[in-house]
């Protein structure tokens, strides 16, 4: 017996279920960074706010190629 799902219960395959887990994470990144940006710009840290909003143009960035290669490997 496998150790591991293979998408026999869940109907997904582990490396299509890997991306949908990664996009939402990042998208997940992006909504508490929005909070640390406020909580820094709230105490006048423009250098740790601006820190924060590069990681979350990151995180932003990894969602949409992660939705991207999802699409495309869900639609073929």
């Amino acid at each position: 017996m496998a150790t591991q799902e293979t998408g026999e219960v869940t109907g997904t395959k582990d490396k299509d279920y890997n991306i949908i887990w990664f996009v939402e994470q990042c998208l997940s990144n992006v909504l508490r960074l929005e909070n640390y940006i406020k909580d820094a710009e709230r105490e006048g840290d423009n250098e740790l706010a601006d820190f924060f909003r590069r990681a979350q143009g990151a995180s932003r960035k990894g969602a949409e190629e992660g939705k991207g290669l999802l699409r495309a490997r869900l639609s073929s």
